[in-house]
């Protein structure tokens, strides 16, 4: 047990003395707990814990690590694969931040905890009754409706296993909803009778799961005949004795000064688990937590040598992760504690476990309306600051008039502080309202190589995260349905000094035809679409012609076209996210979504589907979902620079020619419903960016293809565009002849099959018999990777790209990579 836990005397003593209470289990069970009396009809003790950091004030680092090291526990438990499905639900409001530190020592484990303040316009997922407390509703209001519907194991945890009431009518209630094969119990302490010891095992067979317990330690209260009345009449005439706390009658006390700390908490992070805290949002904190810190220790006194951090009711888990941050800035000791609506005597004794009280009026109405409020062992507790943490639906003017909770501190501690967390209230998905808590754009050179005004990033940085996977790894994943391709990033490929001149090669042949297949694009664009477009690139392969296509727009035009980056992923659409921050920013009739080229279509009608079904829940409508692409080899759109298929040099690279970004990342346990999608920004490779000199190239070729441009547009325009498919039709063509059976493994085109040769593993390439300076970088990767190039008369494409459905990890080709049996 932990010294800092280590009394002296027990704080329960006094308690077991005068009404024959006895606690017996495991040892080290008095230090864990301590006794006290309340004001409750149905039972007079409390079981009071000092690792909790409600009503002891405790070490920061000892409260959370005994809820982390009873996660780590779960996961040994559960195993790897079934942590890694699991949610964690606590109770409010003693076990708010404990079940958050039990899903930080799990893992990646989303988080909700149970919540008396109800929020209008979330509709409740559940709720349950506590049947020994003395405020029992509790209501389950996470933001994402799926968020217990799963059939991973739920683990339910509070501070104390009691009878066993609390949970029995949660995993009823819940299990009615959303039946699972698999639960587990998690608490500090388990102190059932042997009476109740029987019932978990019941309900189990009851609804046909497991139900498995966690307890940091285990014993039983014992209690003699007519405790409750005996402890009711001790609890009468020791406040009877006490007297009023604060009389009727008392004149006005001054304000108090307080010091107010403008707390620069994250922007849409949640101030807790109420609606959910995902593993994403977990890490947002953690990178937040040492700015947040500072803030506060700045303003503590440096005189000070005892600080307590004070949460608030359910606000439990960023105080505590605050305070154990502070714990390691001030040389002061620090303490943390959180105030509660649970009514209990004090008495100031060593042998008791609540020694002092402050009374304060409720300052959260939404949560259960007015009423008295406590701060237990803070007076007296030698305290030089207290730091008061409030969530913003909490910071009332209650909270702040005399007799409220800010003046309670100021009689008994000398300097009080004030930080107010904001409340996180979700909104239905896709409407309006939301658009106020949506981030804003990255931007160079923080986030990309690219010039601030080239490009606005409608992603999340996401560099910090380990996302690379080995290609073999992740092509059996995706192969074998285990993972979606935009869970994980493939290990950038760094080019040869060979293949790096080829591009270099490739690019001083083909600038031009670049150039005037951005003229061409562009013009259409303004002359179709609309006259100032505000251009939105597929990245990352569609963002450096967005780029161009904006500075073709300026070099012939005058005009500042806006240009932004969005994620798009086959089989789970556009970034909704971004798409309500662009028709809060801009006309969605102006957006022209922008790629780099066209393959057999698949992106084409990911998009036209994903804008409907975006419509179709509520989104802004007036999105053209129609693409406009340098090149459109497969006859897939209306708007194109050219249908030939060809080199384009952005092709070639990887991050190194797009601004040194990744593709983009869509991972449930990454990005919640109001984030962009993710990706990284390798600022590593600069070293090897070619992003600028790539535009630098093409540009300089605008004045020389100009007069070309206006007559292939007028010939354009005048034409028959119409989408053929015949990309589509010859991608099935092939998948059936190759005995492939699947058009997803099938990439035509020179810049598909370069992309299979630099993220996937191959089978084989096909090229057009005859084709020339076009393929020597696909020739060149495919000897690399001992990939066999076979010619094929007629093909529609330059060349097509095969993934093997057999992939194993068995075989491998000539460099030693895997290949398809």
């Amino acid at each position: 047990m932990n010294k800092a836990v280590n009394n002296a005397v027990w704080s329960g003593s006094w308690v077991a003395e005068r009404l024959g209470v006895e606690l017996a289990g495991d040892p080290g069970l008095t230090e864990l707990l301590g006794l006290a009396l309340r004001r409750n009809p149905k039972r007079a003790h409390l079981l009071v814990s000092n690792v909790l950091g409600k009503h002891v004030p405790q070490s920061p680092s000892v409260v959370y690590g005994s809820g982390f090291a009873l996660g780590r526990r779960v996961r040994e438990l559960l195993g790897a694969e079934e942590a890694a499905r699991a949610v964690v639900l606590g109770y409010a409001e003693t076990a708010t931040g404990l079940g958050h530190c039990v899903a930080d020592g799990l893992g990646s484990a989303p988080y909700l905890h149970s919540t008396r303040r109800p929020v209008p316009g979330v509709a409740r997922a559940g709720g349950f009754e506590e049947s020994h407390s003395h405020a029992t509703s509790h209501l389950l209001l996470p933001e994402d409706p799926a968020l217990l519907a799963g059939d991973g194991p739920l683990v339910l945890v509070d501070d104390e296993f009691s009878t066993g009431n609390t949970v029995l009518n949660t995993v009823r209630e819940l299990h009615g909803r959303y039946p699972r094969r698999r639960y587990v119990v998690v608490a500090l302490v388990d102190m059932r009778s042997p009476a109740d010891a029987g019932r978990l095992a019941d309900l189990a067979r009851e609804i046909g799961a497991r139900v498995d317990l966690v307890a940091a330690a285990s014993g039983t209260v014992r209690l003699p005949d007519g405790v409750l009345e005996k402890g009711q009449e001790l609890v009468a005439r020791h406040e009877a004795a006490a007297g009023p706390e604060r009389p009727a009658a008392a004149p006005p006390a001054p304000r108090p000064r307080v010091t107010s700390v403008d707390l620069r908490w994250p922007r849409g992070l949640p101030d807790g688990g109420r609606h959910g805290f995902t593993p994403y949002q977990r890490a947002r904190l953690e990178r937040a937590l040492p700015a947040l810190a500072a803030q506060l220790a700045e303003a503590i006194p440096g005189d000070a040598r005892r600080v307590l951090v004070l949460g608030s009711e359910e606000l439990m888990y960023a105080p505590l992760r605050l305070a154990r941050e502070l714990e390691q800035l001030l040389t002061a000791e620090v303490r943390y504690s959180t105030t509660t609506r649970s009514p209990v005597l004090a008495v100031d004794d060593p042998g008791y476990a609540i020694r002092t009280r402050l009374v304060f009026p409720a300052h959260d109405d939404p949560a259960d309306g007015p009423g008295e409020r406590y701060a237990y062992n803070v007076a007296g507790g030698g305290f030089d600051a207290v730091v008061a943490v409030v969530d913003s639906a909490g910071d009332t003017p209650a909270l702040h008039a005399p007799g409220g909770l800010l003046a309670r501190l100021a009689a008994h501690v000398p300097h009080v502080l004030r930080a107010v967390v904001p409340s996180y209230v979700p909104a239905p998905p896709y409407l309006p309202e939301r658009t106020a808590v949506l981030p804003e754009p990255l931007r160079g050179p923080a986030f990309s190589s690219y010039a601030p005004e080239e490009v606005g990033w409608l992603l999340q940085d996401l560099s910090e995260v380990t996302l690379e996977a080995p290609t073999e790894e992740r092509e059996e994943a995706i192969q074998s349905g285990g993972a979606h391709y935009a869970e994980s990033l493939p290990v950038e490929y760094q080019p040869t000094e060979q293949y790096q001149q080829l591009f270099h090669t490739a690019l001083d042949a083909s600038a031009a035809r670049l150039a005037h297949a951005v003229g061409v694009v562009t013009e259409t664009v303004i002359a179709e679409r609309s006259p100032r477009p505000v251009l939105v690139s597929l990245a990352r392969a569609g963002t450096p012609v967005g780029v161009l296509m904006r500075r073709w727009a300026r070099y012939r035009h005058g005009l500042d076209v806006p240009h932004y980056a969005v994620s798009i992923v086959r089989g789970r659409g556009i970034d909704a996210t971004a798409l309500r921050w662009l028709a809060a920013h801009h006309d969605p009739a102006d957006v022209v979504f922008v790629d780099g080229w066209t393959g057999k279509g698949a992106i084409t009608r990911e998009l036209a589907a994903a804008i409907e079904a975006f419509e179709a829940a509520g989104g802004a409508s007036g999105f053209d979902p129609e693409i406009a692409v340098l090149a459109d080899p497969g006859a897939c759109v209306r708007t194109y620079g050219t249908r030939e298929d060809f080199l384009i040099p952005s092709a070639c690279l990887n991050s190194t020619v797009s601004g040194l970004i990744s593709r983009t990342v869509l991972r449930a346990d990454l990005v919640g419903p109001d984030d962009f999608h993710g990706a990284k920004y390798y600022r590593e490779l600069a070293g090897a960016d070619v992003s600028g000199p790539f535009l630098d190239a093409v540009s300089a070729r605008f004045d020389e293809v100009a007069d070309a441009v206006d007559g292939a547009v007028k010939e354009l325009l005048a034409s028959d565009r119409t989408p053929t498919w015949e990309g589509w039709a010859a991608v099935e063509r092939i998948s059936e002849e190759y005995g492939i059976h699947d058009v997803n493994l099938v990439k035509p085109g020179v810049g598909e099959t370069t992309r299979v040769l630099l993220r996937r593993v191959p089978w084989k390439i096909l090229a057009r018999a005859g084709a020339g300076a076009d393929l020597e970088h696909v020739r060149l990767l495919a000897e690399q990777r001992g990939v066999p190039v076979e010619e094929v008369e007629g093909l529609p494409y330059t060349c097509v790209g095969l993934i093997h459905p057999r992939f194993t990890r068995g075989a491998t080709g000539a460099d030693g990579k895997a290949v398809a049996l």
